[in-house]
């Protein structure tokens, strides 16, 4: 029901997102996604694209007056540096394109070769250009599109940096999730504990003196999130399936959890299951959304959130694992793809670290997933018809 496509190159002219399937009624600013987008372009460590880059959403279809329409919603980014690369990335045949210029010397750590050999590309630039985590500001417009939706029903998504290069901060709150995210924006690294933050600052710039890069690791949380979103009954319909599915497909991303994670490998059932309680609650449905009516709840939260593929009521909470930009000042070796002579790979505008960024991306993806859910179980072609559905939803669920 609820999709998005992207298209465009890191150095083309524009990145476009088409979103098909959102709802009629769902109020949407470009001010708010562009806001979104600035965030992305945020995080110490970064390099010098950013200082070219200010990335502007323009809407081009399925909004009008501030509403969507219901029809597919068209994004439109422009990418600043255009001007620079028109020869270079141009759609037409250049005649005195000098094929010297072509990349045949493939990166570790890239798309680079892998790609060159699936699409037999001999200039590796026919790769590297859509690999490149440029794509990322397409999706979190389009994400941005689904974090409006959640939020119209009461379901906010966050996300802080919980590791960089080693420095690891562990969150201890299971609830207070609107303070740290608080914090989180406050600071450069995106890390709401300050020591942690100023240890993670040092890290990255050792390793800028190192001609090196660092990966780490962040997490999403989201609250208000009702039970029964995704489904046990199919493997393709388990809402931790998607999520990991959403997360690991931002690249650099090698690992995702939910709740304990791999902690329950080496922890007692006893300790890794959440225990359920029930208490007498006398808010109707109407007065709200999820929890205002929740009866029964848990203490700890090692499930994430996610119980036999579905929301189980409680935040979600995912963790994903980013290893360190391929691209480094230090270069590794590789070969060239024409000549087989070895070479130390290129290098060029990279950055250090970019985990506080793609814990941002990462907003988007989850919110982007957890929208197709929502409207997966309630869904209709407005607002006015999700709402009805969703508190009919919520009315069934507090006189169970």
């Amino acid at each position: 029901m609820l999709r998005f496509l992207t298209a465009g190159e890191s150095h083309g002219p524009v990145l476009t997102a088409i979103v098909e399937g959102m709802p009629s009624g769902i109020p949407v600013d470009a001010s708010y996604i562009d806001r979104e987008l600035a965030r992305r372009q945020s995080g110490y460590g970064r390099g010098g694209r950013m200082k070219i880059e200010t990335d502007r959403v323009d809407i081009t279809a399925g909004i009008r007056h501030g509403l969507t329409l219901g029809s597919p919603v068209a994004l439109s980014i422009k990418n600043r540096d255009w001007d620079n690369w028109k020869d270079v990335m141009s759609a037409s045949s250049v005649e005195a394109f000098d094929s010297t210029k072509n990349v045949t010397r493939p990166r570790p750590g890239h798309a680079d070769l892998s790609g060159g050999l699936k699409y037999d590309h001999r200039d590796l630039r026919n790769i590297l250009e859509r690999s490149s985590a440029r794509e990322t500001a397409a999706r979190v417009a389009a994400g941005t599109l689904a974090r409006k939706l959640l939020e119209e029903f009461g379901i906010r998504i966050y996300s802080w940096v919980v590791e960089i290069g080693g420095v690891k901060w562990e969150r201890k709150s299971l609830r207070d999730f609107e303070r740290l995210f608080k914090k989180a924006e406050a600071s450069p690294v995106r890390c709401p504990d300050r020591k942690a933050a100023d240890e993670m600052i040092e890290a990255i710039d050792n390793a800028r003196k190192a001609g090196d890069s660092l990966g780490g690791a962040f997490e999403v949380a989201a609250t208000g999130v009702p039970p029964g979103l995704g489904s046990h009954v199919q493997w393709d319909r388990k809402l931790d399936g998607t999520l990991a599915q959403a997360l690991m497909s931002i690249q650099a991303i090698k690992g995702v959890e939910a709740g304990l994670g791999f902690g329950v490998a080496s922890t007692p059932g006893s300790k890794v299951h959440d225990e359920i309680f029930y208490r007498q609650k006398e808010v109707k449905a109407q007065a709200g959304y999820w929890p205002a009516n929740a009866s029964f709840y848990r203490k700890t939260n090692n499930a994430g959130g996610i119980e036999g593929g579905m929301s189980n009521g409680e935040p979600i909470i995912l963790r994903a694992a980013m290893k360190p930009i391929p691209t480094l000042y230090k270069p590794l070796r590789s070969i060239d793809i024409v000549s087989k002579a070895p070479f130390k790979a290129s290098i060029e505008r990279s950055d250090v670290c970019a985990v506080p960024a793609a814990a941002v991306v990462a907003e988007a993806v989850v919110a982007f997933d957890l929208a197709r859910a929502f409207l997966e179980k309630f869904g209709g072609d407005s607002f006015t018809e999700i709402e009805r559905n969703y508190k009919g939803y919520l009315e069934q669920i507090s006189e169970y």
